[in-house]
């Protein structure tokens, strides 16, 4: 059995949906199961727990052969330490958690989707904690995989829907920043497909595979090409990113923040993957930017 940790968020939604149709026999972990039961119907096995609580995870591991930890927190990259909905509590010490009791219940492989940028000397402390939850599962004794995607787009998508959104609503689609970070979107399809692989393929035991799409492409590109594909005509008005910074850190104040000034940086940062490896071991078909928004625009 494989047990998809995070498997209603975009990823692990995704993820499920896949294994599901590769026939495989899939629980579901969350925070809410019944949540899980309405987003899979009766096709999985729900399993309630939370990875910031490590006493929650041992029954959730029971019977497991492999395990991918697909959690992201709630509006992420917006942190609320308020409610412990931050990197630190979920991507570093959420992964220790189902690390150990993954190990204590006889998990084969353990499957972590982290990010490309992860590094142990990265300037922003979320690459810097992805970094660490790696290392923790590299030393950890059992058959490990880490997938580090770039930026993730598809139905369901909270960052290029937004902007597609605002373009409904506005002569415009704003932007933070000028729009000229490289970026090497992957489509929510490939990844679920690479995951999977990454799950059940022998050959992909104790690698780390950077995940990105066929094209790089500039954010500026990106959006230009999904309006296209949508018909739609507007131009992109760039703003400050000092100025989203500074409207990050006033809306940081309130008990539920909208935005951070660190999801600025979060957001307008740029996001290219090192695929060598993942095209040796795994060759994926990936899909071009176009012909992916043309099957769901």
């Amino acid at each position: 059995m494989i047990l998809v940790s995070g498997g209603t968020g975009l990823i692990g939604s995704a993820v499920v949906r896949e294994l599901l149709a590769r026939g495989e026999r899939v629980a579901v972990l969350g925070r809410d199961a019944a949540r899980i039961r309405a987003a899979f119907a009766d096709g999985v096995e729900a399993r309630e727990g939370d990875v910031r609580e490590p006493a929650t995870l041992p029954p959730a591991m029971r019977g497991a052969d492999i395990v991918i930890n697909a959690v992201q927190f709630p509006n992420e990259p917006i942190e609320n330490r308020r409610k412990r909905n931050t990197f630190e509590e979920v991507d570093l010490k959420g992964t220790r958690h189902q690390v150990d009791a993954a190990k204590d219940a006889g998990v084969r492989r353990f499957v972590y989707l982290s990010g490309v940028g992860a590094s142990r000397d990265a300037e922003k402390h979320w690459f810097r904690y992805k970094w660490e939850a790696e290392k923790y599962l590299q030393d950890c004794g059992i058959e490990w995989v880490i997938v580090r995607p770039s930026w993730v787009y598809g139905p369901g998508d909270r960052s290029l829907n937004r902007l597609l959104q605002f373009a409904a609503r506005l002569p415009f689609v704003p932007l933070f920043g000028d729009g000229e970070q490289e970026m090497q979107p992957v489509f929510i399809d490939d990844l679920a497909r690479i995951v999977a692989d990454a799950a059940l393929r022998p050959e992909a035991a104790n690698e780390l595979f950077e995940v990105g799409g066929p094209e790089v492409l500039t954010m500026n590109e990106v959006i230009r090409a999904a309006l296209e594909v949508k018909g739609m005509k507007r131009r992109i008005l760039h703003q400050p990113v000092v100025i989203g910074k500074a409207i990050g850190t006033l809306a940081g104040l309130l008990p539920s923040p909208p935005l951070t000034a660190d999801a600025i940086d979060f957001i307008t940062g740029p996001a290219t993957a090192d695929d060598r490896r993942l095209r040796e071991v795994l060759n994926p078909r990936l899909t071009p930017l176009r012909e992916a928004l043309a099957t769901y625009l």
